[in-house]
């Protein structure tokens, strides 16, 4: 990630924000998705590379640890990569999926 990252996590998504350096998408993102799922992965299915954008389709799964239940739903993810690092990260997922599994 570029260290003036801008990543932004969808509005109805439980860690919904736009977070601005690595270690605010460390510590706001990636580090709550592994205390709160239990196997948490985005499963990479497919990418569409023009230029500096890359969109990719992901799937989300884990089980959330509070609940015991299990999310599985489709998700996409819009970067912009200049020089082989992030600069911009889009998210894209049904958030309601992702409530009902919380």
């Amino acid at each position: 990630m570029a260290p003036d990252v801008e990543w932004t996590e969808m509005a109805g998504f439980p860690l919904a924000g736009t977070f601005r350096t690595p270690v605010d998408v460390t510590s706001n993102v990636r580090e709550i998705l592994g205390r709160d799922g239990d196997g948490w992965a985005a499963h990479d299915h497919s990418s569409v590379v023009d230029g500096e954008n890359v969109v990719v389709l992901a799937r989300y799964t884990a089980t959330h640890r509070a609940t015991g239940k299990s999310l599985n739903v489709r998700a996409a993810h819009h970067f912009i990569v200049r020089g082989g690092l992030i600069v911009r990260f889009e998210q894209f997922v049904d958030t309601l999926k992702v409530a009902e599994a919380a």
